[in-house]
């Protein structure tokens, strides 16, 4: 079943209201008089009020997959004999996409997988680019990396060499245990550098951790390596 993107955010980041890809339909949907939430299907023609729910406010995985739910049972009433999936097609002028909608770095703009266009791979690369070089300051910055003893990681690993990102996981004897890239990294701002380590979700983790593996694009994965 492909939904609308009203329905996709409401899935997955509540029913907010940001500009569609240019290369897909929009399609106006009537006004609710309470000023509740009114999702549709990308037909333009079947749509829905979630009553208590107004415009912009989060809706639970429950209260997105009911409303999933009654779209499509408002459309099977309406289209007996129709499939879902041509109907689909048809309303967006061309072959069906899934229906997950996951959102490009660029603020305000949503898409379904697979819809993208050449303007959108550039500010992909562009935005994995800009960590990646986030990722090499830190890595030759020891104030950066919160270290205490103006060690930096290029010291030991200059571009960041030997440090073979694409054979982890593996066991390291420094941990006694078997390590991810970014245990290692930790380790080393712990130890080397003198700092406290990382949490998962610092953006410097994983700056550093795009920067490395970038410096070893093109070799082959190769886990449990030594």
């Amino acid at each position: 079943m492909r939904l609308s993107y009203t329905v996709a955010l409401a899935l997955g980041l509540g029913a907010a209201g940001p500009a569609l890809a240019d290369d897909l339909p929009r399609h106006a949907l009537p006004l609710s008089q309470n000023g509740d939430l009114v999702v549709g299907l990308c037909d333009g023609e079947t749509s829905i009020e979630v009553q208590g729910v107004k415009p912009g406010e989060p809706m639970t995985r429950e209260q997105a997959q009911k409303v999933a739910d009654s779209l499509m049972q408002e459309w099977r009433r309406k289209h007996p004999d129709r499939e879902w999936q041509v109907a689909a097609a048809e309303g967006a002028g061309g072959p069906p996409s899934a229906a997950t909608a996951t959102p490009p770095p660029s603020a305000g703009q949503f898409q379904t997988y697979g819809a993208y266009t050449e303007r959108d791979k550039q500010i992909w690369q562009d935005s994995t680019d800009k960590l990646v070089a986030e990722g090499k300051r830190i890595f030759h910055d020891a104030k950066a990396l919160g270290g205490t003893d103006a060690i930096s990681c290029d010291m030991c690993h200059p571009d960041a060499s030997n440090t073979h990102p694409e054979t982890y996981p593996k066991f390291q004897v420094q941990l006694g245990r078997v390590a991810l890239l970014r245990d290692m990294i930790n380790w080393c701002i712990e130890n080397p550098v003198r700092g406290k380590p990382f949490a998962d979700d610092d953006p410097r983790l994983k700056a550093l951790e795009a920067y490395i593996l970038a410096q070893r694009k093109g070799f082959a994965l190769d886990y449990g390596k030594h």
